[in-house]
């Protein structure tokens, strides 16, 4: 039984999770800007009065700015239209919703190398997909195509496009939450001292660096089975 739901997760689970982790991240990397525009973002920065007074929270109409690895959206209230900047690896956030008083200067972009890595950790995962599904199926292909992908020299390709493509993306994102996180401290700290005299509004992490780590969490285990099958074969030579 135990054989039988270890086989089960190598040739059926593993490969879904591998394009749903891809999937994941790709929604993650391309919103705001291409897809989610208020729905997923890696900070958010939205009407509040959590910063500058005590009590239990209250509904504040006003600006709300969303951003990404490629571009910011943003409405000028709530119920407002959607509006976003043109996706680039070195995006310019569009800050002109945000009232003149507040810290828009602690709201600046990362560098392009960050988007640039993880756009190669995305092609890498699709590579790997591709290779890694073909080698779990590869007895329901051909002869010819199974003896090709048996072969130690393939399966060692796809396994370490994997665990490339897996440590470039999350040291990339992990970069990342470290540049949003100060962003968001330092803004909401330079709010509070404002106090009542600061704009109404709040910075935070977003839903977008949740998808991330639950996608590389999904994308382990296909790696991890793919490098432990290069033990098994550099065993047997």
């Amino acid at each position: 039984m135990i054989a039988g739901l270890s086989k089960a997760v190598v040739l059926y689970l593993s490969p879904v999770l591998a394009l749903t982790s891809i999937i994941l991240i790709l929604f993650a990397y391309l919103a705001p800007t291409l897809l989610l525009h208020d729905r997923v973002a890696l900070l958010t920065v939205t009407p509040s009065l959590s910063l500058i007074q005590d009590g239990p929270a209250e509904d504040v109409d006003g600006p709300s700015l969303f951003l990404g690895a490629l571009g910011s959206c943003s409405r000028t209230l709530n119920a407002g239209s959607v509006t976003c900047t043109p996706v680039s690896l070195s995006p310019v956030y569009n800050l002109s919703v945000l009232p003149s008083d507040s810290p828009n200067l602690l709201l600046n972009a990362p560098t392009a190398a960050t988007p640039a890595f993880i756009g190669v950790s995305i092609l890498f995962g699709v590579l790997f997909f591709i290779a890694f599904t073909m080698i779990t199926f590869r007895h329901k292909m051909g002869s010819k195509l199974a003896a090709l992908l048996d072969k130690p020299t393939i399966q060692r390709f796809a396994a370490w496009i994997g665990f490339f493509s897996f440590l470039i993306g999350i040291t990339s994102f992990l970069i990342l939450r470290m540049w949003f996180g100060k962003a968001v401290h330092d803004f909401n700290g330079t709010i509070t001292l404002l106090g009542q005299d600061g704009p109404k509004l709040v910075a935070n992490i977003s839903n977008g660096f949740t998808m991330v780590w639950v996608a590389h969490a999904f994308y382990a285990v296909p790696v991890i089975i793919s490098l432990s099958k290069l033990n098994v074969s550099a065993s047997k030579y």
